[in-house]
This record gives C-alpha cells, structure tokens and sequence, in this order.
C-alpha cells in the first residue's frame, strides 16, 4: 500500500518528537594513539637532530656573522627549552619555528638544549 504524500508527511511530523527524545548513540572510542620510534638521546642521535638545526642555527649552534637568527651555541639550556615552549605555544612569533619546535618531544628538546648549551660561543670578530 502506498501512502498519499500528505499523509506521509503527517506521520513522519507526529513522529519526530518520539525520534528526539532517543539518547544519542554513544562516540566510538578514540583511536590509539600512534606509535612512534623513540627518540635516540644517545650522542650521535643528538648529533643527527643538531644537524638539522644547523640549516638555520649554523654549525654547533653557531650562526654566520650578521644573520637574523640566534645562535643557539652556548646559550643555557634553560632558556633553549624555555624559547622552544615559546615557540611552540605561539607566544614568541616566529615564520617557521613554531612548527619545528613542535616536531621534537620533551626528552629531545632537553637533549638539544644541553648538547647547544655545552658548545662553545663564537667570538665575536
């Protein structure tokens, strides 16, 4: 039997206060987290992350003379981590750090500011 449109429409009208009142269906569970590897602090994987800083930062953390950018060369590793919080919150402004800051975890970011911190300064020419 097929129903006349306008009746049709009644019913479905009548029923959706019955179709309101139905709890909602629960959320699926979040997915798991990703599984990364992790992160090698030992020397030549510090080495490896320093290096890319370097395209910026220099060489150790030593910047060519007359650039914009800090250099990282030792500088306290309180203030690194500090900048790198900065940084990553958005309350330092920055056009590419602040995605950078928030590709290396807590354990890296400490790894880093103590490996820049134990370099030497350039000296100033």
């Amino acid at each position: 039997m097929i129903l006349p449109p306008r009746i049709l429409a009644c019913a479905l009208l009548a029923a959706l206060p019955a179709m309101a009142q139905q709890p909602a269906p629960p959320a699926p569970p979040a997915p798991p987290a990703p599984v990364f590897a992790a992160p090698n602090l030992g020397d030549k994987g510090i080495s490896s992350m320093a290096a890319t800083c370097a395209a910026c930062h220099g060489t150790r953390g030593r910047v060519v003379e007359g650039s914009a950018v800090a250099g990282l060369a030792g500088r306290p590793a309180p203030e690194l981590v500090k900048s790198r919080g900065e940084f990553t919150s958005g309350q330092r402004p920055a056009t590419v750090m602040h995605q950078i800051a928030k590709g290396f975890g807590d354990a890296e970011i400490a790894a880093l500011a103590e490996y820049f911190s134990r370099q030497a300064r350039q000296e100033a020419r």
